[in-house]
């Protein structure tokens, strides 16, 4: 059951250790069978009875997602750099679910609350890939004003154009997670208290997000203030359900 997770973590190991000398197409191969094996973990973990979901869980679809659209990136753009950083992160994230599987839910309160879920997924790793290409976009730019060599050869101003890309699409989805957990919340307990440290902080990501789409819009914002509030986005995000699960299941061992 969890030979694909460790298969992953190898393979994610491999690319951040050994990419940078291997050929590319040994790399792009390398690439998407790690992939695979990190989709068979998944599909392995949330395909078990019973469903069991949690702040591990959640990190190893983000970490999924931002390798799977990263790696997508590079093929339409083979000046972007690649990041191995990227892909040591991956193996964490896969270990990390292994250990922590999560609550287990024997029933599910609505068969609609799996759509809460992957749009609740989708947010997050649209914005870590935001977040990722915001750290691209910060070096780029020191390296810039340093004179010093870029470490991507995408110009700055097309790697601010996929950033800020990814921003929209990540408020976009933050904005349809927050209407259908408010009303799951609604229709499943409508006495229960909605207002959660899980709903403050993700409503105060999806508040900075705004700040961030309008600033850009209206005033150009750009450089070091869109990555800060990029970070600051993300970090809220990161708090909302996984710092709020890892409490709950690590720190106080309970379920959600």
């Amino acid at each position: 059951m969890a030979a694909p997770a460790w298969g992953a973590a190898a393979g994610y190991v491999a690319l951040a250790l050994g990419a940078p000398r291997l050929p590319r197409q040994a790399v792009a191969a390398l690439t998407w069978a790690t992939l695979v094996l990190h989709a068979l973990a998944l599909a392995t973990a949330f395909g078990s009875t019973p469903v069991r979901f949690g702040f591990a869980p959640t990190l190893s679809v983000t970490a999924w997602l931002v390798l799977g659209v990263y790696a997508v990136e590079t093929q339409l753009y083979p000046q972007l750099a690649s990041r191995w950083t990227l892909a040591g992160l991956g193996a964490p994230a896969v270990l990390l679910a292994l250990l922590f599987p999560g609550t287990a839910y024997p029933a599910l309160a609505s068969p609609w609350l799996p759509l809460h879920w992957a749009l609740g997924f989708a947010s997050y790793g649209l914005l870590g890939a935001a977040v990722a290409h915001g750290w691209m976009m910060q070096r780029t730019e020191a390296a810039i004003r340093r004179g010093s060599p870029q470490p991507t050869a995408l110009p700055l101003l097309a790697l601010e154009r996929l950033t800020f890309r990814f921003v929209a699409a990540a408020f976009a989805l933050l904005t349809l997670t927050l209407i259908a957990g408010w009303a799951f919340a609604h229709l499943l307990a409508p006495t229960a208290r909605w207002i959660t440290h899980k709903t403050v902080f993700t409503a105060l990501s999806w508040a900075v997000l705004a700040v961030l789409l309008w600033g850009r819009w209206r005033w150009g914002w750009r450089g070091r203030l869109a990555v800060r509030m990029l970070y600051a986005a993300g970090a809220l995000l990161l708090l909302g359900y996984v710092g709020t699960h890892f409490v709950l299941e690590v720190i106080l061992r309970r379920g959600a």
